[in-house]
């Protein structure tokens, strides 16, 4: 196969700062993806209507005239958060969806839910609204084991959450592991799970291989081998319950190459080339389109979008870091090596 053509797809699990570090990421995913979920972990949070609207205010600000891009709002969820302000934001169209951050589990979580029942309130307005919510699925507890914190927040908090609220629309973000896949395969549709290129391409021992490889950690962290395949089983599979989301996260370099580096990876300028290759290796070319452009509205009951991309098959070498004015470089996964699939404009 010599190229694809297919519907534009979306990216369901973004971050895009703001600031300087917005205007230069932002073009790397509007230039090809229709629309994205835009995660809310600024500082302060994005936890309420009217700071969701200034948020996607900004980012439109910054769109060319001419573009598709629709940022969607995740609005992040506070335990002392009013539902009924993100309930009614996301009837006006402001919110699309809630994250749940478990608190201190990744960057700028620590406005995070420190205890499950400390939000019920806030769940069972979602569960009446229909709000999606978008799960950060990993315990904090100091004594689990790192690898093992997304199973345990499955068996913990996932399991009975969906007992309690079996009508909740859920997202388990950045799926990492088989618990992970098989929990979620297992709700038959009733559950969701976004999956990273950089998970399907990597395990752990990537991080490392020839020395400590800080553009490589992120949160979840990679797991172990078997886990890997799963998750590529999964994406490849068709099923329409996994969807593809970056997660990409920029961190300025200096921030990851420190003795206590920030947690991320900036994938949106490879991201379409990378799931690729993945779905190239695992022989599945033709179920791309579903991962990467239709299983996601289907879930979330959107139409697909209209136009088309297409993907050709020609080696290229990205640029391997970005240039934020007055602030630095942000690194770019995979970006020091050539890849053999270039995104490009199609006819509708």
């Amino acid at each position: 196969m010599e190229e694809l053509v297919f519907t534009r797809p979306d990216d369901w699990h973004l971050h895009l700062r703001d600031g300087a570090l917005l205007e230069a990421v932002l073009p790397h995913t509007a230039a090809w993806f229709g629309r994205a979920v835009v995660m809310p972990n600024l500082k302060p949070p994005v936890s309420d209507t009217d700071r969701a609207r200034a948020y996607r205010d900004e980012i439109r600000a910054l769109l060319p005239a001419d573009s598709r891009f629709e940022p969607l709002m995740a609005a992040y969820l506070t335990e002392d958060g009013d539902p009924a302000d993100i309930v009614a934001g996301h009837r006006e169209g402001v919110i699309f969806g809630v994250k749940y951050y478990p608190a201190h589990a990744t960057t700028h979580s620590a406005a995070g839910v420190r205890a499950i029942e400390n939000v019920y309130r806030h769940l069972e307005a979602f569960e009446e609204a229909q709000v999606p919510v978008l799960f950060h699925g990993e315990v904090t507890d100091p004594d689990i084991d790192i690898f093992d914190r997304e199973a345990v927040f499955i068996e913990r908090i996932l399991e009975p959450l969906r007992a309690r609220f079996p009508g909740l629309k859920v997202v388990l973000e950045h799926l990492t592991t088989r618990d992970g896949v098989e929990f979620v395969k297992s709700q038959h549709g009733a559950v969701g799970a976004t999956i990273t290129c950089h998970h399907l391409m990597y395990d752990r021992n990537a991080m490392f291989q020839g020395g400590l490889r800080p553009h490589l950690y992120c949160l979840p962290i990679l797991k172990a081998r078997p886990h890997t395949e799963a998750l590529r089983a999964a994406a490849t599979s068709g099923l329409g319950m996994f969807f593809l989301g970056t997660d990409s996260a920029p961190h300025l370099k200096h921030t990851k190459e420190t003795d206590c580096g920030c947690a991320g990876v900036f994938n949106a300028p490879v991201a379409l080339s990378t799931y690729a290759e993945v779905f190239e290796e695992e022989g599945a070319l033709d179920r791309f389109e579903a991962f990467a452009s239709l299983n996601g509205p289907r879930f979330y009951g959107l139409r697909p979008n209209s136009d088309r991309i297409r993907l050709r098959r020609a080696e290229t070498t990205p640029p391997s870091q970005v240039n934020v004015p007055g602030e630095g470089q942000i690194v770019v996964f995979e970006g020091d090596r050539a890849h053999r699939w270039v995104p490009e404009s199609a006819s509708p």
